[in-house]
């Protein structure tokens, strides 16, 4: 490890399941804050999934188990919370509150504990089932995804829940930041539907009712989407008109000069330029359009991207995993595989 972690010195509870509450805990785990991970008596059900899953999760972490519904597990997880910064949980808000894994609950163990609920619907959002293929379908996201003529399509990742794990640490560390405790509540719907910004505020103002396009076009940049070539696809993004000269001398296009007539005369653009560019490959046409400053990368493969980017892929004892995105100046994370169930269960002081 290189320097200190820049959460040193904050300890946080986790009572995390699955994936949005444990990535969370995981990123700041990484920065340096002491993350325990309370685990009931058979272990977090991710355990079951596989140890890969489980360690892209949880590394960096402390595990204890306990019976959150028995009167010792409730006064252990009090005196944890006494000398700790922050509480992370997600679950439905009814177990939430029955655990006692709220703010209100826990204020009297250490009144400035942060205390952070991740859920489908917020806290005062009720118990409906809220994963994150649901999410995804119920905010929009599905139905904006895939090509016009085929059906709602879900993105090939856990998108709700990587993002409603950022935003819950981003609100974890803006209330320890304040300096008070205090209740946070995040989730996945009111996050999928933040991260529809520009479309929502488009249709809320006016009244622009988002739709797919080919190729998953751009609503208004052209050219902007993925486009066949002679072998294989090429993401190209032209949002100004700079852009779009450097490309247009490369491909020998003429006119169309300003973004105005591209988007006036989209159909027309991108027929050029689809013709254009099935005269090359998508890995010829990156090589060539990347010196000139032009945003596009030929689409790849997970294996194929994580090839061309190993100092992304760092080590957890005999794990190989996708490190920190956060990159701070003067610290290296000491990346530790995860914990076994339990097996810090004797050592905490609390």
């Amino acid at each position: 490890m290189t320097g200190r972690g820049p959460l040193a010195g904050i300890r946080i509870l986790e009572v995390g399941t699955m994936l949005a509450g444990p990535y969370a805990t995981m990123l700041l785990a990484d920065l340096g804050a002491e993350v325990i991970k309370v685990e009931p008596l058979g272990g977090e059900i991710s355990r079951s999934v596989g140890e890969s899953y489980f360690a892209s999760l949880n590394r960096n972490k402390l595990s204890i188990f306990l019976d959150l519904n028995s009167e010792a597990g409730q006064r252990r997880i009090g005196e944890l919370a006494a000398q700790s910064q922050a509480l992370l949980v997600n679950l439905k808000p009814s177990a939430i509150r029955r655990l006692g894994l709220t703010y209100e609950a826990l204020r009297r163990w250490n009144e400035r504990i942060v205390c952070v609920a991740i859920t489908g619907y917020g806290l005062n959002g009720g118990d409906d089932p809220a994963f994150d293929y649901v999410i995804q379908a119920a905010t929009g996201v599905a139905a904006l995804t895939g090509e016009p003529d085929g059906p709602p399509t879900l993105p090939g990742y856990s998108s709700a829940d990587n993002s409603t794990g950022m935003c819950a640490a981003l609100g974890l560390l803006a209330m320890i930041v304040s300096g008070r405790g205090g209740q946070v509540d995040v989730s996945l719907r009111d996050v999928m539907l933040s991260q529809l910004n520009y479309h929502a505020a488009g249709y809320l103002n006016e009244g622009i009712e988002p739709h797919r396009r080919p190729y998953g076009a751009h609503s208004y940049y052209v050219p902007a989407q993925l486009f066949p070539t002679a072998d294989g696809y090429l993401a190209l993004f032209i949002t100004h008109d700079g852009f779009w000269k450097s490309f247009a001398d490369e491909a020998g296009i003429g006119g169309f000069e300003t973004m105005a007539e591209r988007v006036a005369r989209r159909d027309e653009v991108l027929g050029v330029v689809t013709a254009m560019l099935a005269t090359d490959t998508a890995a010829g046409w990156e090589r060539r359009l990347r010196p000139l400053g032009v945003p596009a990368a030929a689409v790849r493969t997970l294996p194929e991207a994580l090839k061309a980017t190993p100092e992304i892929v760092v080590r957890a004892g005999d794990l190989r995993l996708v490190g920190n995105p956060v990159r701070v100046s003067g610290y290296q994370p000491d990346y530790r595989p995860p914990p076994r169930l339990g097996e810090h269960g004797d050592g905490l002081n609390a």
